[in-house]
């Protein structure tokens, strides 16, 4: 892990984007939201918490909280409420897209059912498959593989004369197993599925990539992650640094199918997280000395 005191290399240079950030109301969804606002585009907030309605009772945080932000910040942002588990509720939105703007140009797949209920999920990954619940599947698969899925195949059409960038949110460990078989193949089909889509699309000039991060500072972790740790994890706007200097990369095209560290891409192209340090995850996991899971 380095430190920069470099700023924020993408504040305003999304200027007049269209992006649609799913699941972000909160956590890493929000951060990327709030980190595409910072660079100026116009940003559709996606989710199923909306105020008046929440849907997770020991966390807060709404597709309008996150719309509010990504305005602070600089974008616009406008909140859409939408279960991407829904067929209907996903072509609602990109209709209304379609009518707005007439065309998008950034799609972040960040929907993911997979840790719900949030209490129970670590102990998840101390079970071997046999003793899994097959609840698994309907988080992990239909509110996570699927959900990508379908949004794709809405959104795609308002992309194609755009050059436009489809991100998916996901976690890859060098093609280490992942501790829970149903996870370590949602997230396989997520990378494979921006293989497949990278392939279908570069005749278009789309770029379609899966971005993984490290150990995010989300909500939950503040239940259970010590002070001195939750100093050394990534924030989760650092992934959306990330998505914005591939957004503004003229070149990105020649990234496109492959699956993408965070801490690769800030090597890449210069960014910080937001407290000046460049974390790289997927190689400090590998060193006692750094790595983040150590007090």
């Amino acid at each position: 892990m380095t430190r920069r005191s470099d700023p924020f290399l993408w504040s305003g240079r999304l200027r007049g984007k269209v992006v649609v950030v799913t699941g972000a109301s909160r956590g890493l969804g929000k951060g990327i939201a709030s980190a595409l606002g910072q660079a100026g585009a116009v940003v559709y907030v996606t989710g199923r918490s909306f105020r008046g309605h929440p849907r997770l009772k020991d966390f807060p945080g709404t597709i309008q909280d996150t719309a509010e932000e990504v305005t602070l910040r600089g974008g616009k942002g406008i909140a859409v409420r939408c279960d991407h588990t829904r067929d209907s509720d996903v072509r609602r939105l990109f209709s209304k897209i379609k009518k707005e703007q007439g065309h998008l140009d950034i799609l972040v797949n960040n929907a993911w059912g997979g840790y719900e209920p949030y209490d129970e999920h670590n102990r998840w990954f101390q079970r071997p498959f046999w003793k899994q619940s097959t609840d698994r599947w309907d988080g992990m698969f239909t509110a996570g593989v699927r959900a990508h899925l379908v949004t794709n195949l809405f959104a795609i059409p308002l992309m194609l004369r755009r050059r436009g960038l489809i991100v998916s949110t996901t976690y890859w460990n060098r093609g280490e197993y992942l501790g829970l078989l149903f996870y370590d193949m949602a997230k396989a089909a997520i990378n494979r599925m921006a293989f497949g889509l990278g392939e279908e699309l570069r005749k278009h000039g789309v770029t379609a990539v899966a971005i993984s991060p490290g150990w995010i500072r989300v909500e939950r972790m503040y239940l259970d992650v010590p002070p001195r740790q939750l100093r050394r994890i990534e924030s989760p706007e650092y992934v959306g640094r990330a998505i914005a200097a591939l957004a503004t990369d003229p070149n990105r095209l020649g990234k496109s199918g492959q699956t993408w560290e965070v801490g690769a891409l800030a090597k890449t192209y210069g960014f910080t997280d937001i407290d000046g340090r460049v974390h790289d995850y997927h190689s400090e996991i590998r060193n006692p000395r750094t790595d983040p899971h150590r007090a």
